[in-house]
Protein backbone atom coordinates (compact mmCIF):
# COMPACT_ATOMS: atom_id res chain seq x y z
CA UNK A 1 0.00 0.00 0.00
CA UNK A 2 1.23 3.68 -0.47
CA UNK A 3 1.84 6.11 1.60
CA UNK A 4 -0.75 8.24 2.33
CA UNK A 5 -1.19 11.10 0.64
CA UNK A 6 -3.68 14.20 0.04
CA UNK A 7 -5.74 13.02 -3.24
CA UNK A 8 -8.08 14.98 -5.44
CA UNK A 9 -10.87 12.94 -6.49
CA UNK A 10 -12.80 14.06 -9.24
CA UNK A 11 -15.98 12.67 -10.83
CA UNK A 12 -19.84 13.91 -11.86
CA UNK A 13 -21.30 11.00 -10.45
CA UNK A 14 -22.03 10.98 -6.66
CA UNK A 15 -22.26 7.85 -5.77
CA UNK A 16 -18.66 6.91 -7.51
CA UNK A 17 -17.35 10.31 -5.10
CA UNK A 18 -18.57 8.68 -2.10
CA UNK A 19 -17.86 5.19 -2.78
CA UNK A 20 -14.14 5.76 -4.06
CA UNK A 21 -13.26 8.56 -1.56
CA UNK A 22 -14.44 6.39 1.10
CA UNK A 23 -11.80 3.21 -0.33
CA UNK A 24 -9.09 5.88 -0.77
CA UNK A 25 -9.93 7.51 3.02
CA UNK A 26 -9.76 3.86 4.70
CA UNK A 27 -6.09 3.64 2.90
CA UNK A 28 -5.02 6.72 5.23
CA UNK A 29 -5.73 9.35 2.19
CA UNK A 30 -7.05 13.03 2.67
CA UNK A 31 -9.71 12.80 0.32
CA UNK A 32 -10.77 15.82 -1.59
CA UNK A 33 -13.68 15.63 -4.54
CA UNK A 34 -14.73 17.90 -6.92
CA UNK A 35 -18.17 17.09 -9.11
CA UNK A 36 -16.41 18.54 -12.32
CA UNK A 37 -13.04 19.98 -14.07
CA UNK A 38 -13.43 23.76 -13.08
CA UNK A 39 -14.28 22.75 -9.42
CA UNK A 40 -11.14 20.45 -9.59
CA UNK A 41 -9.18 23.43 -10.83
CA UNK A 42 -10.12 25.59 -7.88
CA UNK A 43 -9.57 22.83 -5.71
CA UNK A 44 -5.63 22.13 -7.11
CA UNK A 45 -4.59 25.36 -6.66
CA UNK A 46 -5.97 25.58 -2.64
CA UNK A 47 -4.73 22.12 -1.86
CA UNK A 48 -1.86 21.40 -4.16
CA UNK A 49 -2.29 17.85 -3.78
CA UNK A 50 0.34 15.51 -5.14
CA UNK A 51 -2.47 13.03 -6.59
CA UNK A 52 -5.12 13.62 -8.76
CA UNK A 53 -7.84 10.68 -9.52
CA UNK A 54 -10.20 11.49 -12.27
CA UNK A 55 -12.84 10.42 -14.69
CA UNK A 56 -12.25 11.26 -18.25
CA UNK A 57 -16.03 11.38 -19.53
CA UNK A 58 -17.70 14.30 -17.72
CA UNK A 59 -20.08 17.20 -18.78
CA UNK A 60 -17.92 20.07 -20.15
CA UNK A 61 -14.27 20.11 -19.64
CA UNK A 62 -13.24 16.32 -19.98
CA UNK A 63 -10.61 14.06 -18.13
CA UNK A 64 -8.05 14.41 -20.60
CA UNK A 65 -8.09 17.98 -20.75
CA UNK A 66 -8.03 18.18 -16.98
CA UNK A 67 -4.87 16.52 -16.80
CA UNK A 68 -3.56 18.76 -19.44
CA UNK A 69 -4.59 21.94 -17.36
CA UNK A 70 -3.30 20.41 -14.02
CA UNK A 71 0.06 19.36 -15.49
CA UNK A 72 0.13 23.17 -17.04
CA UNK A 73 -0.83 24.52 -13.67
CA UNK A 74 1.97 22.46 -11.90
CA UNK A 75 4.80 23.55 -13.88
CA UNK A 76 3.75 27.47 -13.12
CA UNK A 77 3.99 26.58 -9.51
CA UNK A 78 6.70 24.43 -9.03
CA UNK A 79 4.98 21.33 -7.80
CA UNK A 80 4.87 17.88 -8.52
CA UNK A 81 1.53 15.98 -9.51
CA UNK A 82 0.69 12.63 -11.14
CA UNK A 83 -2.62 12.06 -12.56
CA UNK A 84 -4.53 8.48 -12.31
CA UNK A 85 -7.52 8.55 -15.33
CA UNK A 86 -10.22 6.18 -14.24
CA UNK A 87 -12.70 4.57 -17.26
CA UNK A 88 -14.93 2.57 -18.29
CA UNK A 89 -14.10 -0.23 -20.92
CA UNK A 90 -15.03 1.14 -23.79
CA UNK A 91 -12.68 4.17 -23.43
CA UNK A 92 -9.08 2.47 -23.56
CA UNK A 93 -8.11 4.56 -26.21
CA UNK A 94 -8.57 7.72 -24.75
CA UNK A 95 -6.66 6.77 -21.41
CA UNK A 96 -3.68 5.39 -23.84
CA UNK A 97 -3.93 9.07 -25.18
CA UNK A 98 -3.86 10.09 -21.99
CA UNK A 99 -0.94 8.04 -20.58
CA UNK A 100 0.81 9.90 -24.27
CA UNK A 101 -0.26 13.27 -21.70
CA UNK A 102 2.08 12.13 -18.95
CA UNK A 103 -1.08 10.59 -17.04
CA UNK A 104 0.41 8.05 -14.41
CA UNK A 105 -1.25 5.33 -14.91
CA UNK A 106 -5.35 4.50 -15.54
CA UNK A 107 -7.70 2.20 -13.81
CA UNK A 108 -11.32 1.10 -15.22
CA UNK A 109 -14.90 0.84 -13.59
CA UNK A 110 -15.46 -1.18 -11.90
CA UNK A 111 -12.47 -0.16 -10.32
CA UNK A 112 -10.87 -3.39 -7.94
CA UNK A 113 -8.74 -3.03 -5.13
CA UNK A 114 -5.69 -4.31 -6.52
CA UNK A 115 -5.80 -2.28 -9.58
CA UNK A 116 -6.44 1.01 -7.76
CA UNK A 117 -3.05 0.02 -5.02
CA UNK A 118 -1.24 -0.49 -8.22
CA UNK A 119 -1.81 2.76 -9.65
CA UNK A 120 -1.53 4.93 -6.24
CA UNK A 121 1.94 2.55 -5.28
CA UNK A 122 3.37 3.76 -9.30
CA UNK A 123 2.10 7.77 -8.59
CA UNK A 124 3.86 7.48 -4.95
CA UNK A 125 7.06 6.35 -6.68
CA UNK A 126 7.48 8.69 -9.26
CA UNK A 127 6.55 11.69 -7.00
CA UNK A 128 9.60 10.00 -4.68
CA UNK A 129 11.91 9.57 -7.16
CA UNK A 130 11.68 13.16 -8.74
CA UNK A 131 12.04 14.78 -4.90
CA UNK A 132 15.19 12.33 -4.44
CA UNK A 133 16.33 13.31 -7.90
CA UNK A 134 15.52 17.18 -6.97
CA UNK A 135 17.65 16.90 -3.88
CA UNK A 136 20.50 15.00 -5.16
CA UNK A 137 20.68 17.99 -7.75
CA UNK A 138 20.64 20.58 -4.75
CA UNK A 139 23.37 18.68 -3.08
CA UNK A 140 24.87 18.86 -6.12
CA UNK A 141 24.83 22.47 -6.96
CA UNK A 142 25.70 22.99 -3.18
CA UNK A 143 28.96 20.82 -3.57
CA UNK A 144 30.36 22.38 -6.40
CA UNK A 145 29.78 26.15 -5.00
CA UNK A 146 31.30 25.67 -1.70
CA UNK A 147 34.26 23.48 -3.41
CA UNK A 148 34.71 25.98 -5.64
CA UNK A 149 34.64 28.87 -3.33
CA UNK A 150 37.21 26.83 -1.09
CA UNK A 151 39.23 26.14 -4.02
CA UNK A 152 39.61 29.43 -5.23
CA UNK A 153 40.54 30.67 -1.52
CA UNK A 154 43.07 28.08 -0.93
CA UNK A 155 46.77 30.04 -1.13
CA UNK A 156 48.64 26.81 -2.21
CA UNK A 157 46.60 26.43 -5.82
CA UNK A 158 49.15 29.50 -7.20
CA UNK A 159 48.29 28.97 -10.92
CA UNK A 160 44.63 30.54 -10.52
CA UNK A 161 43.71 30.49 -13.99
CA UNK A 162 45.15 27.08 -14.99
CA UNK A 163 43.07 25.56 -11.62
CA UNK A 164 40.01 26.95 -12.17
CA UNK A 165 40.54 26.04 -16.41
CA UNK A 166 40.59 22.68 -14.59
CA UNK A 167 38.31 22.49 -12.17
CA UNK A 168 35.78 23.66 -14.53
CA UNK A 169 36.82 20.81 -16.84
CA UNK A 170 36.44 18.24 -14.13
CA UNK A 171 32.96 20.01 -12.81
CA UNK A 172 31.62 19.87 -16.64
CA UNK A 173 32.83 16.07 -16.93
CA UNK A 174 30.93 14.93 -13.32
CA UNK A 175 28.00 17.67 -14.95
CA UNK A 176 27.78 14.96 -17.92
CA UNK A 177 27.75 12.01 -16.15
CA UNK A 178 24.68 13.49 -13.95
CA UNK A 179 23.10 14.72 -17.93
CA UNK A 180 22.90 11.15 -18.84
CA UNK A 181 21.70 9.56 -15.40
CA UNK A 182 18.77 12.46 -15.17
CA UNK A 183 18.26 11.48 -19.24
CA UNK A 184 17.57 7.99 -17.98
CA UNK A 185 15.68 8.64 -15.32
CA UNK A 186 13.30 11.38 -17.07
CA UNK A 187 13.08 8.51 -20.06
CA UNK A 188 12.36 5.88 -17.28
CA UNK A 189 9.18 7.94 -16.00
CA UNK A 190 8.33 8.88 -19.73
CA UNK A 191 7.62 5.15 -20.88
CA UNK A 192 7.33 3.81 -17.10
CA UNK A 193 10.71 1.62 -18.14
CA UNK A 194 12.46 -0.21 -14.59
CA UNK A 195 15.41 -0.64 -16.23
CA UNK A 196 15.97 2.80 -17.42
CA UNK A 197 15.20 3.95 -13.49
CA UNK A 198 17.55 1.74 -12.11
CA UNK A 199 19.72 2.61 -14.50
CA UNK A 200 19.76 6.37 -13.92
CA UNK A 201 19.33 5.78 -10.36
CA UNK A 202 22.49 4.01 -10.42
CA UNK A 203 24.46 6.33 -12.46
CA UNK A 204 23.32 9.27 -10.34
CA UNK A 205 24.23 7.97 -7.30
CA UNK A 206 28.04 6.80 -8.81
CA UNK A 207 28.02 10.65 -9.85
CA UNK A 208 27.16 12.27 -6.27
CA UNK A 209 29.83 9.74 -5.25
CA UNK A 210 32.42 11.05 -7.57
CA UNK A 211 31.32 14.98 -6.44
CA UNK A 212 32.04 13.83 -2.94
CA UNK A 213 35.09 12.12 -3.93
CA UNK A 214 36.50 15.45 -6.01
CA UNK A 215 35.88 17.86 -2.65
CA UNK A 216 37.70 15.80 0.00
CA UNK A 217 40.37 15.51 -2.54
CA UNK A 218 40.45 18.96 -3.23
CA UNK A 219 39.85 19.56 0.66
CA UNK A 220 42.69 17.36 1.43
CA UNK A 221 45.26 19.13 -1.38
CA UNK A 222 44.32 22.76 -0.19
CA UNK A 223 45.22 21.53 3.74
CA UNK A 224 48.72 22.00 4.82
CA UNK A 225 50.48 18.32 4.63
CA UNK A 226 50.53 17.97 8.65
CA UNK A 227 53.00 15.11 8.97
CA UNK A 228 53.19 12.86 12.62
CA UNK A 229 56.46 11.25 12.02
CA UNK A 230 57.12 8.12 14.42
CA UNK A 231 60.34 6.08 14.15
CA UNK A 232 59.47 3.22 12.48
CA UNK A 233 59.89 0.13 9.82
CA UNK A 234 60.10 1.55 6.03
CA UNK A 235 58.74 -1.19 4.38
CA UNK A 236 55.50 -1.11 6.51
CA UNK A 237 53.27 1.12 4.71
CA UNK A 238 54.53 -0.79 1.10
CA UNK A 239 53.29 -3.94 3.27
CA UNK A 240 50.06 -2.73 4.01
CA UNK A 241 49.60 -1.19 0.24
CA UNK A 242 50.56 -4.63 -1.46
CA UNK A 243 48.42 -6.37 1.13
CA UNK A 244 45.10 -4.25 0.33
CA UNK A 245 45.51 -4.12 -3.16
CA UNK A 246 46.41 -7.64 -4.24
CA UNK A 247 43.26 -9.04 -4.31
CA UNK A 248 42.22 -6.09 -6.82
CA UNK A 249 45.53 -6.74 -9.04
CA UNK A 250 44.83 -10.80 -9.36
CA UNK A 251 41.34 -9.99 -10.23
CA UNK A 252 42.99 -7.30 -13.45
CA UNK A 253 45.30 -10.08 -14.36
CA UNK A 254 48.45 -7.98 -12.72
CA UNK A 255 50.93 -9.53 -10.86
CA UNK A 256 51.64 -7.33 -8.10
CA UNK A 257 54.72 -7.92 -6.45
CA UNK A 258 56.71 -6.23 -3.04
CA UNK A 259 60.35 -6.53 -2.86
CA UNK A 260 62.33 -4.44 0.45
CA UNK A 261 65.44 -5.82 2.51
CA UNK A 262 64.72 -8.16 5.66
CA UNK A 263 65.12 -6.07 8.71
CA UNK A 264 65.32 -2.67 6.96
CA UNK A 265 66.16 0.09 9.73
CA UNK A 266 63.43 1.94 11.79
CA UNK A 267 63.27 5.84 10.05
CA UNK A 268 61.90 8.66 10.90
CA UNK A 269 58.72 8.90 8.70
CA UNK A 270 54.39 9.58 8.69
CA UNK A 271 53.66 6.10 7.49
CA UNK A 272 50.42 7.04 7.60
CA UNK A 273 50.98 9.91 4.65
CA UNK A 274 53.36 7.22 2.93
CA UNK A 275 50.53 4.46 2.77
CA UNK A 276 48.32 7.15 1.09
CA UNK A 277 50.83 8.18 -1.28
CA UNK A 278 51.84 4.46 -2.54
CA UNK A 279 48.22 3.51 -2.33
CA UNK A 280 48.07 6.24 -5.57
CA UNK A 281 51.07 5.16 -6.84
CA UNK A 282 50.11 1.45 -7.46
CA UNK A 283 46.54 2.22 -7.73
CA UNK A 284 47.72 4.33 -10.91
CA UNK A 285 50.03 1.60 -12.07
CA UNK A 286 47.43 -1.13 -11.84
CA UNK A 287 44.92 1.66 -14.42
CA UNK A 288 48.12 1.64 -16.93
CA UNK A 289 48.02 -1.97 -16.88
CA UNK A 290 44.50 -2.26 -17.94
CA UNK A 291 45.18 0.64 -20.24
CA UNK A 292 47.65 -1.82 -22.28
CA UNK A 293 45.43 -4.34 -22.34
CA UNK A 294 46.21 -6.71 -19.62
CA UNK A 295 43.05 -8.15 -17.97
CA UNK A 296 41.59 -11.52 -16.51
CA UNK A 297 41.57 -13.00 -19.93
CA UNK A 298 44.99 -11.18 -21.28
CA UNK A 299 47.06 -11.75 -18.25
CA UNK A 300 50.63 -10.24 -17.94
CA UNK A 301 50.65 -7.14 -16.69
CA UNK A 302 53.05 -6.70 -13.53
CA UNK A 303 53.63 -4.05 -10.87
CA UNK A 304 57.02 -3.97 -8.85
CA UNK A 305 56.74 -2.12 -5.26
CA UNK A 306 60.22 -1.44 -4.11
CA UNK A 307 61.41 0.09 -1.39
CA UNK A 308 65.66 0.27 -0.50
CA UNK A 309 67.34 1.91 2.24
CA UNK A 310 69.33 4.92 1.39
CA UNK A 311 72.21 6.74 2.77
CA UNK A 312 72.03 8.39 6.53
CA UNK A 313 68.65 6.22 6.96
CA UNK A 314 67.22 7.84 3.93
CA UNK A 315 64.63 5.68 1.50
CA UNK A 316 63.61 5.11 -1.58
CA UNK A 317 60.03 4.16 -2.61
CA UNK A 318 59.47 2.91 -6.34
CA UNK A 319 56.13 1.62 -8.11
CA UNK A 320 57.34 0.44 -11.49
CA UNK A 321 54.74 -0.93 -14.20
CA UNK A 322 54.83 -2.63 -17.61
CA UNK A 323 51.00 -0.85 -19.14
CA UNK A 324 50.52 1.40 -21.43
CA UNK A 325 53.37 4.47 -20.79
CA UNK A 326 53.25 7.92 -20.51
CA UNK A 327 54.43 10.34 -23.52
CA UNK A 328 56.39 13.79 -22.70
CA UNK A 329 53.64 16.06 -22.58
CA UNK A 330 51.50 13.81 -20.46
CA UNK A 331 54.73 13.62 -18.29
CA UNK A 332 55.35 17.60 -18.02
CA UNK A 333 51.43 17.71 -17.01
CA UNK A 334 51.98 14.86 -14.24
CA UNK A 335 51.62 17.39 -11.19
CA UNK A 336 49.28 20.01 -12.75
CA UNK A 337 45.96 20.38 -10.93
CA UNK A 338 43.50 18.64 -12.26
CA UNK A 339 45.18 16.88 -14.91
CA UNK A 340 44.73 13.51 -15.66
CA UNK A 341 45.51 10.42 -17.76
CA UNK A 342 42.43 8.58 -16.67
CA UNK A 343 40.06 10.73 -18.48
CA UNK A 344 36.76 10.84 -16.87
CA UNK A 345 37.92 8.38 -14.15
CA UNK A 346 40.56 10.74 -12.18
CA UNK A 347 40.33 14.05 -10.34
CA UNK A 348 44.34 14.79 -11.18
CA UNK A 349 44.49 15.56 -7.50
CA UNK A 350 46.38 12.07 -6.52
CA UNK A 351 50.08 12.87 -7.86
CA UNK A 352 49.45 16.63 -6.65
CA UNK A 353 48.99 14.97 -3.24
CA UNK A 354 51.67 12.70 -3.49
CA UNK A 355 53.89 15.63 -4.27
CA UNK A 356 52.92 16.83 -0.97
CA UNK A 357 53.46 14.11 0.93
CA UNK A 358 56.77 13.28 -0.67
CA UNK A 359 57.82 17.03 0.01
CA UNK A 360 56.24 17.42 3.60
CA UNK A 361 59.28 14.98 4.45
CA UNK A 362 61.71 16.53 2.90
CA UNK A 363 62.03 14.70 -0.55
CA UNK A 364 60.91 14.49 -4.06
CA UNK A 365 58.84 12.62 -6.70
CA UNK A 366 60.61 11.46 -10.31
CA UNK A 367 59.20 10.02 -12.83
CA UNK A 368 60.27 8.11 -16.45
CA UNK A 369 57.81 6.23 -18.84
CA UNK A 370 58.07 5.06 -22.34
CA UNK A 371 55.30 4.71 -24.46
CA UNK A 372 54.40 0.96 -24.63
CA UNK A 373 56.66 -0.05 -21.93
CA UNK A 374 55.44 0.90 -18.79
CA UNK A 375 55.89 3.94 -15.85
CA UNK A 376 58.52 4.16 -12.79
CA UNK A 377 57.09 6.43 -10.16
CA UNK A 378 59.98 6.63 -6.88
CA UNK A 379 59.26 9.02 -3.94
CA UNK A 380 62.41 9.61 -2.67
CA UNK A 381 63.14 10.37 1.33
CA UNK A 382 66.83 11.55 2.29
CA UNK A 383 68.07 10.57 5.68
CA UNK A 384 67.76 12.84 8.28
CA UNK A 385 65.14 14.49 6.17
CA UNK A 386 64.04 17.71 7.51
CA UNK A 387 60.27 17.13 8.21
CA UNK A 388 58.07 19.85 7.14
CA UNK A 389 56.47 20.19 10.70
Amino acid sequence: MSAPRKILLVDDEEGIRKVLGLSLADRGHEVHTAGNAEQALALFRELLPPIVLTDIKMPGMDGLALLQAIKAEALVLGRDVEVILITGHGDIDQAIQGIKLDATDFVTKPISDDALDIALSRASERLELRQAIREHTEELERLVEQKTRELIAAERLAAVGQTVAGLSHAIKNLASGLEGSIFLLGKGLELDRRTYLDQGWEMLKANVEKIKDLSLEMLRYARPEALRPALCDPALPARQVAELLGAKAQAAGVALTLAHPPDMALALLDAEALHRALMNLVGNALDACQAAGFGPEAPGGRVLLTVEAQPEGGVRYSVNDNGSGLDEEARSRLFTAFFSTKGEGGSGLGLMTTKKIAEAHGGSVAVTSEIGLGTTFSIVIPGRNGLNL
